[in-house]
């Protein structure tokens, strides 16, 4: 059965966890990263006095969602390590039931 990557990107608090677990898990190099957190904003929200700033987990060509873990029954290292728990790792069919419940929710399924 196909795995996937749920991010709920309400809670991503931008604080980098993700990407040290990733790092440390797959071993690579300074400048490499499997999931990378983007920073969009801040930027005042027009016609307001509101701002918004949001953080980004997307994963990159080197996710395989942890697949040595996995095999061995352990969560990818990006949703162990997540404080918020923004991220989760579950079947495409399931999760993609669950992306669906609510806006701001993103499904990811690494190729091969």
């Amino acid at each position: 059965m196909a795995k996937a990557l749920m991010i709920d990107y309400e809670y991503c608090t931008g604080c980098h966890t993700c990407e040290v677990a990733c790092r440390k898990s797959l071993g690579l190099d300074s400048g490499q990263f499997g999931i990378r957190i983007l920073k969009d904003g801040p930027r005042q929200i027009e016609g307001t006095k509101k701002w918004e700033l949001n953080y980004l987990p997307v994963p990159t060509s080197l996710c395989d969602l942890c697949a040595e873990r996995s095999e061995k029954g352990m969560d990818a290292s990006c949703a162990h390590h997540c404080p918020t728990h923004c991220l989760v790792v579950g079947n495409v069919e399931d999760l993609a039931i669950e992306v669906g419940k609510k806006a701001n929710r993103a499904l990811f399924v690494p190729l091969a």
